[in-house]
């Protein structure tokens, strides 16, 4: 689920001007309804200080930071009352996963910076992760917002899996040491460098994916592959100097062709971990 905090991220800006907030406002009444399934689960809205509340205990369960690394209370309503989101995976009354988007201004064009996306380690891989981003592309389609965004560790396979090939998002950006050394274990006291995701809600690339199927492309001489280790997780701990190795190695490679305007498009699997693929041009 991506990773800033992004098993999700941070905006580049809110889109704090009265006249945009009020049109949102007036737009939310389009939102979708909750998303029931059969396990029980219910994905809707969060709202209330103790719903954000029980968010944060999620935040704290998963990344296991020190307080100085929590995202607060006053982050997640200033999320829900300025256009952003936050968006909660329920199991009766109990919350077991959440989203926390916040509003962006780019271009002359409003966007979502995901920011977190969490599921408690007794929900994971029954598929709320990617409900609750379903839920949030069908909230932004309805109010008008074509891109979502949201940063992630390039080192953790199974989020780049989740999303290039579960929900079709590419990236053209790379952040070095993004958020600094964090409490967190999951970082494991290295630089937190970071992809960005851009979730393009509707462009053909997810629309496709999204129903099941991979877009086509032609694997061509200028196409650049980047070689991921599949142990690089518990490296962190075991080999910390190798693993810094490999970050920095990593770093200067995403840095140099997305810089020429390379655009990585997809994941594939290898025999030592995964590797990702990257094409010229920026095609979403």
């Amino acid at each position: 689920m991506g990773s800033g905090k992004s098993k999700d991220a941070r905006a580049n800006q809110l889109g704090s001007e009265t006249m945009t907030s009020r049109k949102r406002r007036k737009s939310s009444d389009s939102k979708p309804p909750a998303d029931e399934t059969r396990d029980a689960i219910v994905i809707r809205h969060c709202h209330g200080i103790e719903e954000f509340e029980a968010c944060i205990r999620v935040e704290r369960d998963v990344w296991k930071s020190s307080d100085v690394d929590i995202v607060p209370i006053p982050l997640f309503v200033v999320a829900a009352e300025t256009g952003g989101q936050v968006l909660g995976a329920f199991h009766g009354a109990h919350l077991v996963g959440f989203t926390l988007a916040i509003a962006g201004w780019r271009a002359g064009k409003p966007f979502l910076h995901s920011h977190m996306t969490a599921v408690l380690d007794t929900h994971r891989d029954r598929g709320i992760g990617r409900r609750l981003k379903l839920f949030q592309r069908d909230d932004a389609i309805a109010r008008g917002i074509g891109l979502v965004e949201w940063t992630f560790d390039p080192f953790i396979i199974k989020n780049a899996y989740f999303n290039f090939i579960l929900l079709g998002a590419i990236t053209r950006r790379y952040l070095p040491n993004a958020y600094g050394i964090t409490t967190s274990p999951l970082n494991g006291l290295l630089p937190t460098d970071r992809l960005i995701a851009e979730w393009h809600l509707l462009s053909d690339r997810v629309r496709c994916v999204l129903a099941g199927k991979q877009p086509f492309r032609a694997i061509s001489r200028k196409t650049v592959r980047i070689a991921i280790p599949s142990n690089f997780e518990d490296m962190r701990s075991t080999d910390p100097a190798c693993a810094i190795k490999w970050q920095a190695d990593v770093r200067a490679q995403f840095s140099k062709w997305l810089a020429l305007g390379y655009t990585a498009t997809t994941v594939r699997p290898t025999k030592t971990g995964m590797e990702y693929i990257l094409d010229p041009g920026s095609s979403i």
